[in-house]
């Protein structure tokens, strides 16, 4: 008896494997489809996030700080800034924001400095609401540290 692969036996392997793989991707693509509205905290999502996010893409912020681990790390990742900085309350956070983006760039020799945006209140407002509707979105934990 000879212990050969057939043609006939290969093309069995190809076709049965092949198909099964497809079969597993089709049901995680469907699993996946599935959980986002649960994960993405899209119910929450006012006119306000969606503003927050425009002036997020339009002043380049991904440039120089992470979201969902995205975008560059010369400065800190900001998905979880509104626990980090307003402790889980808006009105804390959204001052903090209003004092912050007003006090661009600090004068503190030796770190990086944020340019200054001059935002408007309703603006910076709105970039506060962007941040805490990302920081309700299931990153499965991330970042990892509350300092980002």
């Amino acid at each position: 008896m000879t212990e050969r692969i057939t043609k006939s036996m290969a093309k069995n392997i190809y076709y049965g494997g092949g198909t099964f793989a497809l079969m597993i991707f089709i049901a995680l693509s469907f699993d996946t489809v599935h959980q986002i509205p649960k994960r993405s905290n899209q119910q929450n999502m006012t006119a306000s996030v969606v503003a927050g996010k425009k002036l997020w893409e339009a002043n380049d912020c991904v440039g120089c700080h992470t979201l969902i681990g995205e975008g560059a790390y010369y400065a800190p990742e900001l998905m979880n800034v509104f626990q980090r900085r307003g402790g889980g309350d808006e009105g804390a956070f959204k001052a903090y924001m209003q004092g912050w983006m007003a006090a661009q760039p600090l004068d503190t020799p030796n770190r990086r400095k944020m340019p200054q945006f001059h935002l408007t209140d309703k603006e910076v407002n709105n970039l506060a609401d962007f941040l805490i509707w990302t920081s309700k979105v299931n990153a499965n934990e991330w970042p990892p540290t509350i300092e980002g």
